[in-house]
């Protein structure tokens, strides 16, 4: 899977699933601050990821994943 499908599939999914403005994403935005991320919603992303990618992801991951091109980074590394 490329980078631009996997950045495609995931700001489809913030879009349809988390509700989130299409010019809100960008990757230097802030992942928490434009998800407005509480636990619930958490998890919910957390599903998303492993239902739209095949992968696992755990709370460690998320430690340094601050703008959206860290977190589109993280589910690279994890597909690869």
């Amino acid at each position: 899977m490329t980078k631009q499908l996997i950045v495609e599939k995931i700001n489809y999914f913030l879009v349809d699933e988390f509700e989130v403005e299409e010019e809100e994403i960008a990757p230097q935005a802030n992942l928490k601050e434009t998800l407005e991320l509480d636990s619930l919603d958490f998890v919910d992303l957390v599903v998303a990821i492993e239902a739209n990618f095949g992968v696992k992801l755990v709370g460690e991951d998320f430690l340094k994943i601050i703008t959206l091109q860290d977190f589109y980074d993280l589910i690279e590394r994890k597909i690869s």
